[in-house]
């Protein structure tokens, strides 16, 4: 079988200094991303190791969750659960790339239209357009954000 994941070594580490330091959040959250990285290993027909790239795509899909579920409880008015998830969002990010700005998304956005002629396609650009900036972005922005710009150039 291939190389572990790296990554998951960290968390796993992270997690035991975690616990003997009594970090409940620290702890609590690097314990649900240890069993998300495990639900995704046994997800397929066939268990399987995950790459570092395969746990960063989990790492940035459960902060996204935590973010998403803080602005619900903003909305909501439960401030105590909203600090709570980006307490734990915040644990998340310390373990993804460093995060695009919204300027440097619209250049590589700019950049992958040039690159597909997309411009002369307007909305059907779209898929090539993604599919050049999923492999350049990985881990480093909301894809979200990312297809919002990508319409916003082609609109």
């Amino acid at each position: 079988m291939g190389r572990m994941s790296e990554l998951k070594d960290r968390l796993r580490a992270d997690l035991t200094t975690a616990i003997k330091a009594r970090d409940e959040v620290a702890s609590s959250t690097l314990r649900m991303v240890l069993t998300a990285i495990t639900n995704a290993e046994v997800a397929g027909k066939e268990a399987r190791e995950l790459t570092d790239e395969d746990v960063l795509g989990v790492l940035t899909s459960e902060g996204k969750k935590r973010r998403e579920a803080a602005e619900a409880f903003d909305s909501a008015g439960r401030q105590s659960q909203a600090d709570k998830e980006r307490a734990e969002s915040a644990v998340i990010a310390g373990y993804l790339p460093e995060q695009l700005s919204i300027e440097e998304i619209a250049v590589l956005v700019a950049d992958a239209i040039a690159s597909t002629g997309a411009a002369e396609q307007g909305m059907r650009g779209i898929g090539p357009v993604m599919g050049v900036l999923n492999a350049k972005i990985k881990g480093r922005a909301d894809g979200g954000v990312v297809a919002a710009e990508v319409r916003r150039q082609l609109g």
